[in-house]
């Protein structure tokens, strides 16, 4: 079966539970405030402020505002899945995937995902509109969120009107964080990965191609590693620090190869393996939601 190629971030969705539990499609329905004048797309970070849902925000390492927290005081609920309410003017009851900014109806709800376990799946995305990459040293670590860019202009995009979904994404330029952001990875989506080779070699944060180089582009995060000469992939514990074009020969890598079981470079003629994770499973941090806060907020 043919996966389809990620092309733009679409927020977070949910996939299952920590620890292999089966998400059921459980939500909890919460109010959204009469008149309240900001889109909440589907897959959207939502917290609560005097019992009604709202976006929440953070200031990410790029300079700009996205949903998220960096504090558990800001009430985290969860993921926003839709919502319903009364159309004000045809007088229907109306099921949106995301909610208009400023619609005047005073019975909406918002569908969302509140389970503090929940696992997600969201794109990776390197800066502005660019797509990134997951890898898998970045398994266990913080990372932090960001928006699709509108081209030209410089700014976010809160979302996408005509499907409804959220431009949120995972931050690639933010693997490894050490900040106190909402999620921790948990896992890469191989479904929709996909692997460019050369040869190469490397003793160092450098990885010297040989022939032509980059049979094709790779993103921003590709992870890195080599084929044994039994054909088993070893895994380096790095990861590329650039978007590359195809024809390129020399790549810079995060960290020189050191792992577990005395790899320490890629040996001189090794065909080098670039593996793309356009999307990575992530789940919210202890002490980020607001049900694992026990103060009152």
């Amino acid at each position: 079966m043919a996966y389809p190629s990620i092309d733009a971030p679409y927020g977070l969705k949910p996939v299952n539970l920590i620890g292999g539990q089966v998400f059921a499609g459980s939500t909890r329905s919460l109010p959204i405030q009469y008149g309240y004048a900001t889109n909440i797309f589907y897959g959207d970070i939502v917290k609560l402020v005097r019992g009604t849902v709202v976006q929440s925000t953070i200031t990410s390492s790029n300079g700009e505002t996205t949903p998220g927290s960096t504090a558990p005081t800001d009430n985290i609920v969860g993921v926003f899945l839709g919502c319903s309410y009364t159309n004000p003017i045809t007088k229907q009851k109306q099921f949106a995937q995301y909610w208009p900014a400023g619609t005047l109806a005073g019975d909406a709800v918002a569908l969302v995902a509140d389970d503090p376990d929940q696992v997600f799946k969201m794109a990776m995305i390197q800066s502005g509109t660019a797509l990134g990459s997951g890898a898998v040293p970045l398994l266990g670590q913080n990372i932090q969120l960001s928006r699709l860019w509108e081209a030209g202009t410089g700014s976010a995009v809160a979302g996408n009107v005509n499907t409804g979904n959220s431009y949120l994404a995972a931050l690639a330029s933010t693997l490894g964080t050490t900040a106190q952001v909402p999620l921790r990875v948990v896992g890469l989506q191989t479904d929709t990965a996909y692997s460019v080779s050369a040869t190469g070699s490397s003793s160092s944060t450098t990885i010297t191609l040989t022939g032509s180089g980059l049979p094709s582009a790779i993103l921003y995060g590709a992870d890195v590693g080599y084929i044994a000469a039994n054909g088993q992939l070893i895994e380096t514990g790095s990861y590329v620090t650039a978007g590359l074009t195809a024809g390129t020969t020399s790549i810079t890598i995060n960290a020189a190869v050191a792992v577990p079981g005395s790899v320490t470079a890629i040996p001189s003629g090794a065909t080098v393996v670039f593996t793309m994770y356009p999307e990575v499973l992530v789940k919210f941090n202890q002490g980020t939601h607001g049900y694992y806060y026990p103060v009152s907020v």
